[in-house]
């Protein structure tokens, strides 16, 4: 068996085009051309290549990009005065930091301090709260573009069992609490995560975003699941997931690639 390959270009095209319109519309009312700020602190391939696809994205829907750069030695109180000016700024729609941070940086500093207002991440606690709580909030648009995926797919959610593999604040945790208001059931694995590959063998969804390439084989996946990877890592100069694609799409009934899912 082969298993059914989740693009996302066809439902990208259509969130593209409804984005295009939204826009014209704005600016036809006299409103202010959205502007999307990514600050990036040091070098991080995977990172750099999040940015990158951004930046395509933007540059599609004409929504202007603000790239905010910084040096790997920029110290908590420049960092933080950087994010404060962001805030303030009016010409500034949304910013996104982009993870991960240097190690002398807290994830605190973004999550204290960016205006909900403009976190797109949806990671500050006034979003993350609302979220988790089913209200209306800025959701993190990676957790949120599998949910539209898997419902363009029209592959159901509500009384599956999902596995969630990673705990972060931008994927892992939104996407478990996205699952569940669908009524999924929902376990939640991380690196302490005792006997991994029969917890995922239950699993007929499962999400991977534990930024670690190839942890998830054929022999974890059962052969109805669904595989979602939102992993990023760069090895030898490519982009792949945290999922042995060419494995597990020999065993899984529905998978994403990386990139391009």
């Amino acid at each position: 068996m082969t298993a059914q390959i989740l693009r996302g270009g066809p439902l990208a095209t259509r969130i593209r085009e409804e984005i295009a319109e939204s826009i014209h519309r704005l600016t036809k009312m006299g409103g202010e051309q959205p502007s999307l700020a990514t600050v990036l602190v040091g070098h991080h391939p995977a990172a750099e290549a999040y940015r990158n696809s951004i930046v395509k994205t933007l540059t599609r829907v004409e929504i202007h990009h603000r790239p905010v750069d910084l040096p790997a030695e920029t110290d908590p109180t420049q960092f933080l005065a950087n994010i404060q000016a962001l805030n303030g700024d009016p010409r500034v729609t949304g910013v996104l930091v982009l993870m991960p941070l240097p190690d002398h940086l807290p994830s605190d500093l973004v999550l204290e301090h960016l205006s909900p207002l403009k976190d797109v991440d949806g990671i500050t606690p006034t979003n993350a709260g609302r979220l988790h709580m089913g209200l209306p909030s800025l959701r993190p648009s990676t957790p949120q573009g599998g949910i539209e995926l898997l419902d363009h797919y029209n592959i159901p959610i509500a009384s599956a069992r999902a596995v969630v593999i990673g705990r972060s604040n931008v994927v892992g945790h939104p996407l478990a609490s996205l699952l569940m208001q669908r009524h999924a059931t929902v376990t939640v694995c991380h690196r302490q995560t005792v006997d991994l590959g029969s917890i995922c063998r239950e699993a007929d969804l499962l999400a991977v975003a534990a930024g670690h390439p190839g942890l998830v084989g054929p022999e974890m996946v059962k052969p109805e699941a669904v595989v979602l990877d939102f992993g990023v890592n760069v090895v030898d100069g490519r982009i792949v997931g945290d999922v042995d694609y060419d494995g597990v799409r020999q065993a899984a009934a529905a998978i994403t690639p990386v990139p391009g899912g």
